[in-house]
């Protein structure tokens, strides 16, 4: 009875009611319980992500202690580094597994143990010392997320059938964006400006992390051949268009992420409502999650190569209309920059399923997390250096900065152009 709720509901999110024609029989027979294990696992780390969201609630909590502005600023680069630069060196560990779950569920708790530390620093220190303690704690978080990175795509692969992927990564952002909109709706009514509450959020996404450990290790997974290579080498880029090309989209469509605090800066900066201002692009960005992140995933299904193509020239489009607004004085109104935002989160989370959707049905079954890692490692990289270039712009004004942006989205759906289709 439950088996036949299970497939219903999976037939009902993915629009596919025959087997995946890519899973081995055992596979196919639990793909209907594996994909809602693998939606509700990721929609509870998706939500503890928004909860500790290094750009809005660590920062808030960091000046809030007292912390110096220095350890603030190095909050985004530890995140979004930190989990994507060791994931060339996980991967081998991936690799010589027979079953790749168990390093997802470690991450996953992993994560769930640090965020309590950042918490419990948080409770307990102030100034410097806070600062110090919760960058070093985010570091160690960043390096479980890294884990759960480099491995998923190769669990997702061998559980949930080709052409239904998109689909349950799609449906998990869309239920987390949920939970993400009540977390910015309180934090822009000033009811979580109580530097407790903040730290009880923390101390819920920790929980949720946990949780979703516990569940994601029941996913029922096949025994994957182990390899005693180093798992994850440069080697994989020789002659290897298509992943350069794939590369070269993602590094240049990591402008999408890099814009939001220019837009910020553009609706201005002189008030004391800090927190509010950087609530609403929590709820910018989850309120595009809700309304497109299934709707990307269905798309990513039938070609991710469109999908990275279309949220090039959405991204564009924000960012040049933001600075059109400037222009005419328009970006200080109300409604100006959170419309902007929301466009621009709407091609955000289209990359998101794009790109990962694109990975995994491009690598080779026994290569996925040398393929993940790889490329994650090398995005790594350019975000430090495209961090490092918005910097520079930034010092022209943010709308420079804006224009550069768009220039590389559009730049990434040209290439894109190029990708061959993966799904067919």
């Amino acid at each position: 009875m439950q088996d036949d709720i299970a497939e219903q509901a999976f037939a009902k999110i993915s629009g596919k009611e025959q087997p995946a024609e890519t899973l081995n029989d055992t596979a196919q027979e639990a793909e209907a319980r594996n994909g809602l294990r693998h939606i509700i696992s990721l929609s509870m780390t998706k939500v503890a992500d928004g909860l500790i969201d290094p750009k809005l609630v660590l920062a808030w909590l960091l000046t809030s202690l007292g912390a110096p502005a220095v350890y603030a600023g190095a909050l985004v680069p530890i995140r979004e580094a930190g989990a994507l630069l060791p994931q060339i060196a996980l991967a081998g560990l991936v690799q010589r597994m027979t079953r790749r779950k168990w390093v997802w569920v470690m991450g996953s708790a992993g994560q769930g143990g640090f965020a309590a530390l950042i918490a419990f620093f948080a409770f307990t220190l102030n100034g410097a010392a806070a600062g110090m303690a919760i960058c070093a704690a985010l570091a160690g978080l960043a390096l479980c997320r890294a884990a759960c990175s480099v491995s998923y795509k190769d669990i997702l692969g061998k559980t949930v059938g080709k052409a239904r992927r998109g689909s349950v990564t799609g449906a998990a952002g869309s239920v987390s964006s949920v939970g993400v909109l009540v977390f910015a709706a309180l934090l822009m009514s000033g009811l979580l400006q109580n530097r407790l509450a903040v730290i009880a959020a923390i101390g819920l996404a920790a929980c949720l992390w946990i949780l979703s450990a516990f569940l994601f290790s029941r996913l029922e997974e096949t025994k994957s051949e182990t390899t005693d290579a180093a798992g994850a080498n440069f080697e994989i880029l020789k002659s290897n268009r298509d992943l350069w090309r794939f590369i070269i989209v993602r590094g240049l469509l990591v402008s999408t992420a890099l814009a939001p605090p220019y837009l910020v800066v553009l609706a201005g900066s002189d008030t004391s409502d800090a927190l509010g201002r950087l609530g609403a692009l929590v709820l910018a960005s989850a309120l595009a999650s809700l309304i497109s992140s299934y709707v990307w995933g269905r798309l990513a299904d039938r070609s991710s190569r469109k999908v990275l193509l279309l949220t090039g020239l959405v991204g564009a489009a924000a960012m040049v209309l933001a600075v059109v607004l400037w222009v005419f004085d328009l970006a200080q109104t109300v409604w100006a920059m959170p419309a902007v935002l929301f466009i621009l989160m709407i091609a955000y989370h289209g990359v998101r399923q794009g790109r990962s959707t694109y990975l995994v049905d491009m690598a080779p079954e026994d290569q996925r997390a040398a393929y993940a890692a790889v490329s994650n490692t090398i995005i790594g990289v350019i975000l430090l250096g495209a961090g490092v270039l918005g910097g520079g712009a930034a010092l022209l004004g943010a709308q420079t900065t804006l224009v550069v942006f768009a220039a590389m989205a559009l730049a990434a759906s040209a290439v894109a152009y190029g990708l061959p289709e993966v799904e067919r």
